[in-house]
C-alpha cells in the first residue's frame, strides 16, 4: 500500500498546488503533498529539494515543467525516488538533456497526449527511452493539460 504522505504532485510553470490534477489526486490520496513552486527552474528545484529532504520512498507526479523537475530530481537522487509519473513532461527543455549522466531504473510512467501543442511527442519519447530503463510510455488522445485523461486514469494502480 502506498503512503500518501510520500506522494508529491509537482505542478507546471503557470500553475499551483491547487490545480485540477492536484485536487483530483488529493481526493484519491488524502495527505498527498502538492506544494506551490515559484521562480525559474533552479529556484523551483531548490524548493523541491527542501520538500523532499533526504527521505526516501517518494512517488513523484509531475505535470509539464513539474514533470521535468521530478525527472531531474530522480536523476540527481535516484535512491530517494520510488516511482515517477510524468504527465506531458517538459523533458525537451535544455535543463534536462544537459543533466544526463546515466540512465536510471526507477519505474517511470509517462502520459502524453497526441494533441499536445507544447511538448513534442516523438522527441520526448525518444529522449525518455534513453533515460528511463523501466519506462511505460502511454500515449492518449488529449492535449497538453490532460484533463480528460486525468479523470480516466486508474491512479491507484499507476502509483502502486
Amino acid at each position: 500500500m502506498i503512503d500518501p504522505k510520500r506522494i508529491v504532485f509537482i505542478h507546471g510553470s503557470d500553475s499551483s498546488g491547487q490545480t485540477y490534477k492536484a485536487t483530483l489526486l488529493r481526493d484519491i490520496f488524502p495527505g498527498m503533498q502538492a506544494p506551490d513552486f515559484t521562480g525559474g527552474l533552479p529556484e523551483r528545484m531548490a524548493q523541491l529539494g527542501k520538500v523532499l529532504g533526504t527521505e526516501t520512498g517518494w512517488t513523484l507526479v509531475g505535470s509539464s515543467l513539474g514533470g521535468l523537475m521530478a525527472a531531474l530530481f530522480a536523476l540527481q537522487h535516484p535512491n530517494q525516488v520510488r516511482k515517477l509519473v510524468l504527465l506531458a513532461p517538459a523533458l525537451t527543455l535544455p535543463g534536462f538533456a544537459m543533466s544526463l549522466a546515466s540512465p536510471i531504473a526507477i519505474p517511470t510512467i509517462i502520459v502524453q497526449g497526441t494533441q499536445d501543442a507544447f511538448i513534442p511527442l516523438e522527441p520526448t519519447r525518444r529522449l525518455a527511452e534513453k533515460v528511463f530503463l523501466n519506462l511505460n510510455y502511454i500515449v492518449v488522445d488529449d492535449d497538453h493539460r490532460l484533463h480528460k485523461t486525468a479523470q480516466e486514469l486508474d491512479w491507484k494502480n499507476l502509483l502502486a
